[in-house]
């Protein structure tokens, strides 16, 4: 019997590690070349990692929860013959012989072994499992390390059965191993309803709080009490709980950084008539949603103004423009804000972006927008108005050169041809790269936007 250790590949992007969400697999199953064997998060999304190898499940390296580095063990797999490996007791499928090549040659790409850009990849990004392949079996807990084939796990020490990453981030964010929490769904499955509860039963006053135990953090990125009576030395104010940064937290606050240390940003904005805009939107209640239509201003303001569609190279000194538009969206998550793009917007009608913008932001808060789509975007359209604010001076998403953003749409006392009325408006926020740009062009392409928005069938019709 020959067994082959399957390392975590490097993911793209220039990510050196990812968490454990899910093992799709077990001790003791069999495995398919390709065939997807666990979800891990990285800085940027969720992604299924498939096996390259073909044979029996001996060793996972790692629970779930647990941060592994690139390049270290990830799953162990035995082909169940005397001689040979596991690649020779199955067919190697073409992507599965692409990884063998760039192992050998040192060069593997994450994205080959993650299936973004494959024949089989969903709109979403996430891999579609082929016909004929075992499922994931989310009410099968992976076995630890030092489990045999087919050895079955005592209860109490079986680990916790949860397959949605968001229900484990809420545990973490409240300090709570989600070992402890007693799940209500199916088969034990801890829900969002159990973590909760969990959390105000946490909450609630104990007997003797000076006294609680505090328990080592479950995992790299679990939320750890600080122990009873630790003070700040700044303040003078007890510390209440230390949270480790997740490695998509610590990605956005470098990007973040790294924007308002590189970018001499101004900002611009203008209060915007939206009335006919919502009209249109309101004439027909299955069209396009709003923000369809001002996406589809945004990147006609790109096409007149397109040096705010590109970056600073700064080691050569110059100012790129791109050939089309990646229009980023800013999304809410529960793992922070992120800014997916819309891929080649400039070749969507209104329809085609609306759609797109509506799958986009469900995949993004799942976490199955693609590394194409995370890090792809060229320019920003930030929606804060679903939060309900009217404005804000927002921070360029590095290295972009511009965002703008739309805040609510409020009755308004507005005058129109001399006369007083109330009308629908919003205002526009414009933040630019001062290097690439005087503010002359900023109100150029403020307006473009700005007047599509109040007279949006004329502006239609020109597109």
């Amino acid at each position: 019997m020959t067994t082959q250790t399957f390392d975590l590949p490097d993911l793209g992007e220039g990510l050196t590690e990812a968490e454990v969400v899910r093992w799709l697999v077990a001790v003791g199953d069999t495995v398919a070349v390709d065939q997807p064997i666990v979800e891990v998060e990285t800085a940027k999304s969720i992604v299924e990692v498939p096996s390259p190898f073909a044979g029996t499940v001996s060793t996972l390296h790692g629970e779930e929860g647990r941060v592994l580095e690139v390049g270290r063990p990830l799953i162990s797999v035995t082909d169940g013959s005397g001689t040979g490996s596991a690649a020779e007791a199955a067919p190697v499928s073409a992507e599965g012989e692409r990884y063998r090549e760039e192992e050998r040659a040192g060069s593997g790409s994450g994205n080959v072994l993650i299936g973004y850009g494959t024949p089989e990849a969903s709109a979403s990004g996430r891999r579609r499992r082929p016909r004929g392949r075992p499922p994931a079996r989310p009410d099968r807990p992976a076995a630890p390390a030092s489990a045999g084939p087919g050895t079955p796990l005592p209860a109490a020490t079986r680990p916790p059965l949860v397959t949605s990453p968001l229900v484990r981030q809420m545990a973490r964010e409240a300090g709570l191993r989600i070992s402890e929490v007693t799940g209500s769904g199916p088969g034990g499955l801890i829900t969002r309803r159990d973590v909760r509860e969990a959390i105000e039963a946490a909450q609630a006053p104990a007997a003797d709080p000076a006294t609680a135990a505090v328990e080592p953090a479950a995992s790299a990125a679990s939320a750890e009490p600080v122990a009873a009576g630790a003070v700040d030395a700044r303040t003078g104010l007890a510390e209440s709980r230390r949270v480790a940064m997740s490695g998509f937290r610590r990605s956005v606050a470098a990007s973040l950084s790294r924007s308002r240390s590189e970018i001499p940003e101004a900002t611009v904005w203008v209060d915007v008539d939206a009335t006919e805009l919502v009209r249109l939107r309101r004439s027909d209640p299955s069209g396009p949603g709003l923000m369809s239509y001002v996406a589809r201003f945004v990147v006609a303001g790109l096409r007149a103004h397109p040096e705010l569609n590109g970056r600073v190279d700064t080691e050569r000194e110059e100012l790129v423009q791109y050939d089309g538009v990646n229009l980023g969206l800013a999304v809410q998550t529960d793992r922070g804000l992120v800014a997916p793009a819309v891929l080649g917007a400039h070749r969507l009608t209104t329809t085609e972006l609306d759609a797109e913008i509506r799958r986009l932001t469900a995949a993004a808060r799942e976490g199955k927008a693609s590394p194409a789509e995370m890090t792809g975007g060229t320019f920003t359209l930030n929606n804060y108005g679903s939060l309900r604010v009217d404005g804000s001076a927002a921070i360029i998403n590095h290295p972009q050169v511009a965002i703008l953003g739309l805040g609510r749409i409020m009755d308004r006392p507005w005058v129109v041809d001399g006369e007083l009325t109330v009308r629908k408006i919003t205002q526009l926020s414009f933040a630019f790269d001062h290097r690439v740009c005087d503010g002359g062009t900023a109100a150029g392409f403020m307006r473009v936007v700005a007047d599509a928005m109040e007279n949006p069938a004329a502006a239609i019709a020109r597109l």
